[in-house]
């Protein structure tokens, strides 16, 4: 057995157990995937020689949470040195939440003021 099997028969009778297992899981998955993305798209191997003065490279990684059905994960989305690296894995962060602007639309288009 390995060890994600070992852990989940042990939490296999707690619920909140199994929700942090798989959360912890789908996070080292995320992970993995995106940096086997930034690797694809560089076509290059991390500290591989063939990278080396290839005009760019890898350029650390910024921290983002996400919200997922077992709870928020927080992954690691690598960048590169030029800026044109763009992850396909996750979708794009946004700002504000789309039943706050539909809210304003709607209280504006009945004519209301801000104090109401």
């Amino acid at each position: 057995m390995n060890d994600f099997t070992k852990d989940f028969a042990q939490a296999l009778f707690n619920p909140d157990k199994i929700n942090d297992l798989l959360r912890k899981e789908l996070q080292q998955a995320v992970n993995n995937l995106l940096e086997a993305e930034l690797t694809a798209f560089l076509g290059y191997d991390p500290y591989a020689r063939n990278g080396w003065n290839t005009g760019n490279s890898r350029n650390g990684a910024y921290f983002r949470k996400v919200d997922t059905q077992f709870g928020p994960i927080e992954v690691q989305v690598p960048r590169d040195r030029n800026g044109q690296f763009h992850q396909h894995t996750l979708p794009d962060s946004k700002q504000q939440s789309d039943i706050m602007v539909r809210l304003i639309i709607n209280t504006s288009s009945k004519g209301e003021t801000t104090r109401e």
